[in-house]
């Protein structure tokens, strides 16, 4: 009998979808120009949570989307098209357990911090 999914709802969990997803959002916006919507995000998050098994309700993958995208947009603004791109890289090397960035490290205690100051109700 196969193991029901766990529930990913806990506060690391979120903090992480945020890093990937803004990772995943900033790489396709610096090389296709384009941002994916937060549905899209969601939906992107449901499938990475089910590759380990684990669930996480609609209403919070949504929100993690939500707070990904706001981060993402703000890092776009803030920097060149070569700074974001080479973030965007740092990012999604980052998603590697293996691989040390300080700007990964950096932009994750950002994540803590939005999640944290935006923590639904």
């Amino acid at each position: 009998m196969a193991t029901p999914p766990s529930t990913a709802s806990d506060r690391g969990t979120c903090v992480a979808l945020i890093f990937a997803l803004t990772a995943e959002r900033l790489s396709l916006f610096y090389e296709h120009e384009q941002w994916i919507t937060n549905a899209q995000g969601a939906t992107l998050a449901a499938d990475w949570l089910s590759r380990s098994k684990r669930i996480m309700p609609a209403e919070m993958r949504r929100h993690v989307s939500a707070l990904s995208d706001q981060l993402a947009r703000q890092i776009a603004e803030l920097l060149s098209r070569e700074a974001g791109l080479h973030t965007a890289h740092e990012m999604m090397e980052s998603l590697d357990p293996n691989y040390q960035s300080d700007l990964g490290q950096s932009l994750m205690v950002e994540c803590e911090r939005i999640f944290d100051s935006e923590a639904p109700a």
